[in-house]
Order: C-alpha cells, then sequence, then structure tokens
C-alpha cells in the first residue's frame, strides 16, 4: 500500500469527482456524502504519510517515479519528463496540513444548496491539484498541478461567491496567471540546462536500466558533462527538480550554468530565473507589492473556499520558492538576501496595518494573512536554521489558525449576512462558547505562548536576528521593525474582540438578534479540532520538527559556498 500510497493522496478526490459526475444533480445529499468520503480518505492518507515519514533516513519517503513522457530531440538528446512523487522535511507538514484542511472544507460547503454538484466537482479537482503541488518532485508535474488549480478556484469564487464576484474571480485568474508565466520562463531555462545523469548513463550504455545506475556512474556522467566528453545528442534533459538543485548537473556554456557569464541588460540570467521564480511564488504567497488580489478573493469567496485559500493555497508560494528558486539558485538567493528580507518586512507591516484599518471583519483577516506570510519570507531570507524551521512552521500553523478566523467570520456572516465589525456589540452574551473558540483564535495568530503562531513568530526572530551575526545576511533593523507588527496585530485583535464581543449587547438590525445562537454541531466539529491542534502544535512543536530538521540542515549545507 505504501508503494502508492502519494499516489492515493492525490487522486483519490478526482476519483470521486468521476464518481459524483454520474450522479444526477438532485440527489444533493449524496453527492455531499461522496464528496466528504473523497476528503476523508484523502486526509487519512495524508496522515499515514505524516505518521510514517522517516526522517533519519535524510532521502525521500514512499518515493513514486514512472517514466511519463519521453522524446527524441535528434541533434539535441532527448527529453525526459517522470511521474515523479516524493516526501521529505519540506513537504510532509504540508501535506498533512493539505489533508485537515481540505476535509473541514468539504465538510463545512454542506449548506451550499446551489448548484452543488458543479460545486464539489470543482472542489474535488482542487484537491487533486494542492496535493499534487505539494507531492511533484518533476518540475513538469507540479506546474501542471499549479496551473490546475487555476480553474476550480476562478469558478468556486466566480459561481458561489458575493456581489462582487467576478471581479475578485477574474482578478485572482490574472494575477496567479502572471505568476504561472514568470515560473514558466525559468522552468524552461532549466531544461535547457539540465541533464538527468541516470538517464544520460543508461542512453551511453553504461547501465542497461536505471535501477542499475550506481552513484559512481552517476559521478562518472557528471566530470564527462563537466569536461565536454558527452555528445550532445547523448544527452536527456530532464524537468527533474532534484536534478537540477545539483550543479554538477548543469551542461557547460548552457543559459543557467553557475560558471555562464552572460548577461542580459546587464543581469547575470541565473539572478533572472531566480528573479522570476520570486515575483512567480510572491504572487501566489502572496508578498506586497503583489497582494491585492488577496483581500477581494477571500471578501467575495465563500467561506468554506476562503478556508481553503488561506490554510493551503497560500502556502504553494512559500512551498514553490524553497523547493525551486531557493534549491536551485542559492547562489542568487544568498545575493538577493538583503532584499528577500525587506519584501518580508514590508509585508508583515503593511499587511498588519491594514488589517488595523479595516472595518470588515473578513477583510481584516485577509490582511492578517498578508502579514503572517512576510514572516515565511523573513525566516527563509535569514538561511539560518531557526529561521528556516520558522518559515516552515509559519506555513504549517497558519494554515491551521487562518482556516478557523475564516469559519469564524463565516459563523457570523451565516446569520446576519453582515460582516462590518462596527455593527455588532456584546456578542458573548448571546454566543458564549463562540466566543470562547474567537478568543482562542484570535491570541494563537497574535502569537501567544502556548499556541503554534508563537513558536513559529519566535523562531522567524531567533533566524533573523542571528542572521546579522552568522552569515551576516540581514541586519538587525530588518527584526526589529519586524517586532513592531507583534503590537499591532494585538491592537486590532484585541480592538475587535472589545468591539463586537464584550459590553452591551446590540446589533444594527433587530432581526439580527433571534438568528445570533451559539455554534451548532456542524460548526462545532469543524472549529473545535482547529483549535485543539492549534494548541497541540503549540505545546509540542517536535511533532513537525522531528521530521523536518535533517532536510532544513541538508538544505542550509548548500549554501555555504555563498555565505561570506
Amino acid at each position: 500500500m505504501t508503494n502508492y500510497l502519494l499516489s492515493f493522496a492525490v487522486f483519490i478526490p478526482l476519483a470521486m469527482a468521476l464518481v459524483i459526475l454520474f450522479i444526477p444533480s438532485e440527489k444533493k445529499g449524496l453527492i455531499r456524502l461522496l464528496a466528504n468520503i473523497g476528503s476523508i480518505l484523502q486526509l487519512i492518507a495524508s496522515v499515514c504519510v505524516f505518521c510514517c515519514y522517516e526522517a533519519s533516513s535524510g532521502l525521500f519517503n514512499f518515493v513514486e517515479r514512472v517514466d511519463w513522457i519521453s522524446l527524441d530531440l535528434g541533434s539535441l538528446g532527448s527529453m525526459s519528463i517522470d511521474y515523479y512523487l516524493g516526501v521529505d522535511g519540506f513537504n510532509v507538514s504540508m501535506v498533512l496540513l493539505t489533508g485537515i484542511v481540505m476535509a473541514i472544507g468539504t465538510f463545512s460547503s454542506w449548506g451550499i444548496s446551489e448548484k452543488t454538484k458543479g460545486y464539489y466537482l470543482l472542489l474535488m479537482l482542487l484537491a487533486t491539484s494542492v496535493m499534487g503541488c505539494f507531492l511533484a518532485l518533476d518540475f513538469f508535474l507540479f506546474f501542471l498541478f499549479f496551473e490546475f488549480m487555476l480553474l476550480p478556484m476562478y469558478f468556486l469564487i466566480g459561481l458561489w461567491g458575493g456581489p462582487r464576484k467576478e471581479y475578485a474571480a477574474i482578478k485572482f485568474f490574472l494575477y496567479t496567471l502572471l505568476g504561472s508565466v514568470f515560473i514558466l520562463l525559468a522552468m524552461v531555462g532549466l531544461y535547457l540546462s539540465v541533464i538527468d545523469p541516470v538517464e544520460t548513463a543508461v542512453n551511453l550504455g553504461l547501465a542497461e536500466s536505471k535501477n542499475l545506475v550506481t552513484p559512481q556512474i552517476v559521478e562518472k556522467v557528471q566530470l564527462m558533462l563537466a569536461s565536454g566528453e558527452l555528445q550532445m545528442d547523448k544527452l536527456v534533459r530532464t524537468f527533474d527538480i532534484i536534478a537540477m538543485q545539483n550543479s554538477a548537473n548543469f551542461i557547460p556554456g548552457s543559459l543557467l550554468d553557475i560558471a555562464n557569464t552572460d548577461l542580459f541588460m546587464g543581469v547575470s540570467l541565473r539572478m533572472i530565473a531566480f528573479i522570476a521564480l520570486l515575483i512567480g511564488f510572491a504572487i501566489k504567497l502572496p508578498a506586497v507589492p503583489v497582494h491585492t488580489w488577496l483581500p477581494d478573493a477571500h471578501v467575495e469567496a465563500p467561506t468554506p473556499i476562503s478556508v481553503i485559500l488561506a490554510g493551503i493555497l497560500l502556502k504553494i508560494g512559500g512551498y514553490g520558492l524553497i523547493r525551486t528558486g531557493y534549491s536551485i539558485f542559492p547562489d542568487m538567493a544568498t545575493e538577493l538576501a538583503w532584499t528577500v528580507g525587506l519584501i518580508g518586512v514590508v509585508t508583515i507591516l503593511y499587511g498588519s496595518l491594514n488589517a488595523l484599518a479595516m472595518k470588515d471583519l473578513k477583510k481584516l483577516i485577509a490582511y492578517s494573512s498578508v502579514s503572517h506570510m512576510g514572516f515565511v519570507l523573513l525566516g527563509l531570507a535569514s538561511l539560518t536554521n531557526e529561521g528556516v524551521s520558522g518559515a516552515l512552521y509559519q506555513m504549517f500553523s497558519h494554515g491551521l489558525i487562518s482556516s478557523a478566523l475564516f469559519l469564524i467570520a463565516g459563523v457570523v456572516y451565516e446569520r446576519t449576512h453582515d460582516r462590518m465589525i462596527n455593527h455588532y456589540s456584546g456578542l458573548a452574551k448571546k454566543m458564549p462558547y463562540f466566543t470562547s473558540i474567537v478568543i482562542i483564535s484570535f491570541f494563537a495568530s497574535l502569537g501567544l505562548p502556548g499556541f503554534s503562531g508563537f513558536i513559529a513568530e519566535i523562531l522567524v526572530f531567533l533566524g533573523a536576528f542571528g542572521s546579522s551575526t552568522t552569515n551576516f545576511l540581514l541586519p538587525r533593523w530588518m527584526t526589529v521593525v519586524a517586532a513592531l507588527s507583534l503590537v499591532i496585530t494585538a491592537a486590532y485583535y484585541l480592538w475587535t474582540l472589545q468591539r463586537m464581543f464584550f459590553g452591551k449587547f446590540s446589533v444594527k438590525e433587530n432581526s439580527w438578534k433571534d438568528s445570533l445562537k451559539d455554534l451548532n454541531m456542524k460548526e462545532y466539529l469543524v472549529l473545535v479540532p482547529l483549535v485543539a491542534l492549534m494548541i497541540v502544535f503549540g505545546l509540542m512543536p517536535n511533532i513537525v520538527f522531528d521530521l523536518t530538521s535533517t532536510t532544513v540542515a541538508s538544505f542550509l549545507s548548500h549554501f555555504g559556498p555563498f555565505v561570506k
């Protein structure tokens, strides 16, 4: 079973979508049930991956690799695209997060009554695309899953969203498509520059099959490549992300070879490729100034889609940047560390200041997400063990916390169809259990000790501050300025609590008073597990760190030659 566990995790929602496709649209209950079964099976698979992952091996776990597309390019050699999945410390927590958030998002969609069949078909396609993105180790396959996310999200926002849903959906589509273009340009450059030493060895007759290629044979092929002994028509070009991370696999004199000194408008080609990946994934993260699509998408999207968007889709931006940009171009990542750190600091402050100014609860949470994603960039830019570990943990922690926050906004909106903070007061008297969950979630998001958000943020701060004395990449003032956001974050959350939940009970419309009842069973089932996980991973962060530490250490070792 473990031989196909990753494929099961990726494609079980798609298989369920195919079943739903043949069910009459009138049978809404059955469609909902099947979609939830699909998401639960995906969750079970993701939990199995997380629990069975062996970090001590230092290798990818559950690897699935099959030849998919092979083309003879004549004098240019041949092209190889593989169906290649695997798990390491970078994506093991993201796999678990995807299973959790997709299950909660699917279950919280139970109230969708219009175009139910189409909604769940798109949701299942989205679940497959997101999980595939986190597991793909072939850049072509990764890009395929990345692009497939566009259409489901576009229609889920555009058909089931709020009053300005068309505008928000088009803005989301155009921004993400623009990011995809930048990623595609870098991907093509890498494909033209990198060979697969294993398949090239088979092509040269040094081994009968890929399974018989030893590390010694790989090293021989790489030496032959470096010395110019290999004929071009014998090379096997690849989209293998792991092969791209080894500079010995780059064709000498190719576009993105580390020794290539060619410039385009005064900038090296490797720098251009890294910047293209940075922009492409920063849009998805999102980082300032390419963040403006996010508040609109969140405000107009239905609550379950906001949960999925904030909980896991944003994390693909951070994960993609780590897996490709930073891992393939350590020299350029080091050179631009100061710039990436500055973007992170600006994103943190800008997002928190905008959240402080928001009167719409959902917009406040959306800008809070922008601010918290800035910590990912700051931690990565530090290139320290604490910083990178904190960035990974921030993605995981924020996925849990932001999911709960958007569900909270949905609880209020479903009862009154209004999200304005100043239209409510004293809700704690009418909804005490709901208020308790709001308080816990707000405190977790602002980084109170005992919650997962605190662990992530303190590690990022430690890594960024320590960078000034260990690798000299980030100045201390960046950490100090970023720390100001903690005060601003506390201000907008405490202000919201005081305005909406405490004091004398009052609402804008008298008709709302009867509808503002405490949580129902469905809401308890989605909120309580998230709150419990915030606390568990806040008190026992080693559950994740034990799985990521080996990969982070290996990742940072690649930056040694480029750090002064």
